[in-house]
């Protein structure tokens, strides 16, 4: 199913969103560059705007989810056709993995995500053996390729590192596993299946072959992205943060929305991806936190939830203000190279 939104963060046709763009383009074009703290009260207005939207749209009432009780399913087929969202995953086929060989506390993703049929033999033949130059991505978790399966559907691989055994490794991978099978969102990245054999732990996910948001903002991908495709991808993510916040069963807590995490279509529709570290809120209605250890990304982190531990929604709503800002001003959380005082972009906002 696609995440149902709010008419707050819909727009009636491309031609009115559109047309949105290219007037926010216009506003921001014509600017006058000697007068910056115009440009600032612009920056800062788009932030209250956006972040108005998702906090007005998690303080309303949850409606009844029409998500199926995955606790109960013991088996997920994976279709996809020419009438879903991305036209670069080219899944023309069900795909299936099989668990093949568990350890730890495994035995909880199969009650929540099921049994699949593929062997790692069929990994190995997709991705070369796990070749270098299938490689499109590298992270603390590991290793992501580009892999094509026999019936020539075309996924990502995620592999974790397989060095040395790492126990928070482990809970992250499971971790991950177990909330992509919860949700499923034209503006998230869709997850195909798992794999656990041996020593291997692995992903298989949604191809978007595009880059991430943070190769297209640091210029690694060509083209410069105009104003109005800038503040279009913005709504993208408002869209997923939203549906993570209100439309699923519990409230989910992505932790690391960052450049990096958002990649970009062929047509410069933004998903979210990497729900590594992703918390589901308590399941006690009058709980009002989480109390978890601080993770994320500096510069992209909640300072309240770094000083008092204590996880929200709000968290994300934070990393999407600083997502923002950084998308309409060029600058990254934390500028190295400038004077002290401009140095951390969101005190830069706030002068």
């Amino acid at each position: 199913m696609d995440g149902r939104l709010s008419p707050a963060l819909q727009t009636s046709s491309p031609a009115r969103r559109n047309s949105s763009s290219s007037q926010a383009l216009t506003v921001y074009s014509q600017a006058p560059r000697k007068k910056p703290n115009k440009i600032l009260r612009s920056v800062k207005a788009a932030v209250k705007k956006f972040t108005n939207i998702i906090i007005f749209r998690s303080k309303g009432a949850k409606p009844k989810s029409t998500t199926p009780d995955t606790s109960s399913i013991h088996r997920r087929d994976v279709s996809y056709s020419a009438s879903a969202p991305s036209t670069e995953t080219n899944i023309t086929s069900t795909s299936t993995l099989r668990h093949s060989e568990s350890y730890g506390s495994s035995t909880s993703l199969n009650a929540q995500l099921g049994t699949f049929n593929f062997s790692i033999k069929d990994i190995h033949e997709a991705t070369g053996k796990f070749s270098s130059k299938y490689e499109i991505g590298k992270g603390g978790f590991g290793i992501v390729y580009k892999g094509r399966f026999r019936d020539g559907s075309l996924v990502a691989i995620k592999r974790a590192k397989q060095s040395i055994y790492n126990p928070s490794l482990s809970k992250e991978f499971k971790n991950e596993v177990l909330t992509l099978s919860r949700i499923e969102h034209q503006n998230l990245v869709r997850l195909f299946g798992y794999l656990e054999h041996g020593d291997e732990r692995i992903l298989v996910l949604e191809y978007v072959g595009n880059g991430t948001l943070k190769d297209h903002l640091d210029g690694r991908m060509g083209n410069v992205l105009e104003m109005a495709e800038r503040l279009d991808i913005a709504i993208d993510v408002a869209h997923a943060v939203t549906y993570l916040h209100t439309y699923t069963e519990l409230t989910i807590i992505h932790r690391d929305i960052k450049p990096s995490n958002i990649l970009i279509t062929e047509k410069l529709k933004a998903k979210v991806s990497d729900f590594g570290l992703a918390r589901l809120a308590s399941e006690d209605p009058g709980a009002t936190h989480i109390s978890t250890q601080a993770k994320g990304t500096a510069g992209y982190m909640d300072p309240e939830y770094l000083r008092t531990y204590q996880l929200t929604e709000k968290s994300d709503v934070y990393s999407f203000g600083v997502l923002l800002v950084e998308l309409v001003s060029g600058r990254h959380p934390i500028e190295q190279n400038r004077p002290a005082k401009e140095r951390s972009t969101v005190k830069w906002v706030s002068l």
